[in-house]
């Protein structure tokens, strides 16, 4: 496998155009929350006739969170604990839509399809196809690189960052 540094120059060589880094430090987390958000209403859990203290629990969103924590545990533990705590954010956005009664389904459906957009807009900014389209990894890699450039933005010294 591939290291961390490797993973995120590859990624790096189609996002070092400024508007396309700000664009993926937007978009990225949207479709992360919402991608998390339509698995979230896979109840996998109900399946799978697990008990009720469970079932809401164990879904697409639990099933992909372990399954992903798995390559970021081998990438470096630093990027597991990153993205445990994206993960917690996520599915506190996600329990705060259901609680406040409003459709988690359309409301991640249009956060989604809008965040592509701006996506396939960065990239067109950029002139450069996006890494996924050569290693579906790279949908994992994408939030890492873009906590990392966010970090770097803000000034605070970040190992892996673009021209760190």
């Amino acid at each position: 496998m591939r290291s961390l540094s490797r993973f995120l120059s590859d990624y790096g060589e189609s996002h070092r155009n400024p508007v396309n880094q700000w664009v993926h430090i937007v978009c990225v987390p949207l479709i992360l929350v919402s991608t998390l958000g339509l698995l979230w209403l896979v109840p996998l859990g109900q399946w799978l006739g697990l008990p009720v203290a469970w079932v809401g629990w164990v879904n697409g969103a639990t099933l992909l969170g372990v399954l992903s924590g798995i390559l970021y545990l081998r990438l470096s533990p630093w990027v597991f604990v990153l993205m445990v705590g994206w993960f917690a954010l996520s599915v506190w956005i996600i329990l705060a839509i259901q609680g406040a009664g409003w459709p988690l389904l359309w409301i991640c459906v249009a956060v989604w399809v809008l965040a592509w957009i701006g996506q396939v807009w960065g990239h067109k900014v950029e002139g450069k196809k996006p890494s996924f389209i050569e290693d579906l990894v790279f949908l994992l890699i994408g939030p890492v690189f873009v906590s990392i450039e966010f970090a770097a933005k803000l000034g605070l010294p970040v190992r892996h960052a673009q021209g760190h």
